[in-house]
């Protein structure tokens, strides 16, 4: 049995655990051998950064050892997260289990704290994917990148192409076009796609700069590290 394993921890993007525990969900309905569950420090409703609670399936104590570990994201939590050294180590031991590391937007930047993506190629939420660097890693603005055994998507919907993806890699392009069928994943934006040079990202820093240090003001020595 290969055990798909998502992280989870208070304050993340719904979205960003939902949308792929719901492909490889699929996956373990059409393929035999594959299970999908969530893990976190207690089996217990967790709040989100929406009005929505969650509940893991395993605790970190309790879950097999995965063949895959998926880590989500989120906005200002999971930034005051990379200061969570009981959760980053959490994060190291269960991916020393793992044949297959992945991230879901900011959750990337747990793993790059967690010291897991230094040396590598990896991709973030575009409001945070510079952060990558200072952890060792190469920001890489891309839908999804694989560095080896690692993989990261760029923010929360992107980690349904990830999936899809993967699903492909493990299972066969027919499986993964099955699950994008039965998904009905055929996404056609009511304004169309983004326009990147016409959105300016550059002009969201000092938002994101301000969320950065709200989330960290009890951890200067780290938010100095990402603000130097």
């Amino acid at each position: 049995m290969k055990t798909i394993a998502f992280v989870q921890y208070p304050g993340l993007t719904p979205l960003d655990i939902v949308d792929p525990l719901q492909v490889f969900s699929e996956l373990s309905r059409l393929v035999p051998g594959y299970d999908t569950i969530v893990v976190g420090e207690r089996i217990e409703p967790m709040a989100t950064d929406t009005p929505l609670c969650l509940v893991p399936s395993h605790t970190f104590d309790t879950m097999p050892d995965p063949y895959a570990l998926i880590v989500p994201g989120g906005t200002a939590p999971t930034l005051a997260a990379m200061a969570d050294e009981k959760l980053l180590d959490r994060l190291r031991t269960a991916a020393a289990r793992s044949q297959l590391v992945g991230s879901v937007c900011t959750g990337s930047l747990l793993l790059a704290a967690a010291g897991l993506l230094e040396g590598r190629r990896a991709n973030s939420h575009w409001m945070y994917r510079n952060l990558l660097a200072k952890f060792g890693a190469t920001p890489v603005a891309e839908r999804w990148v694989q560095d080896d055994y690692v993989i990261t998507a760029a923010g929360v919907s992107a980690g349904i192409d990830l999936a899809l993806h993967l699903v492909g890699e493990l299972a066969g392009h027919d499986t993964a076009r099955k699950v994008q069928l039965f998904l009905e994943y055929d996404p056609k934006p009511p304004f169309g796609p983004i326009d990147w040079e016409a959105a300016n990202p550059g002009q969201y820093a000092p938002q994101g700069q301000k969320r950065l240090r709200q989330a960290l003001a009890d951890h200067p020595a780290l938010l100095e590290r990402l603000t130097a």
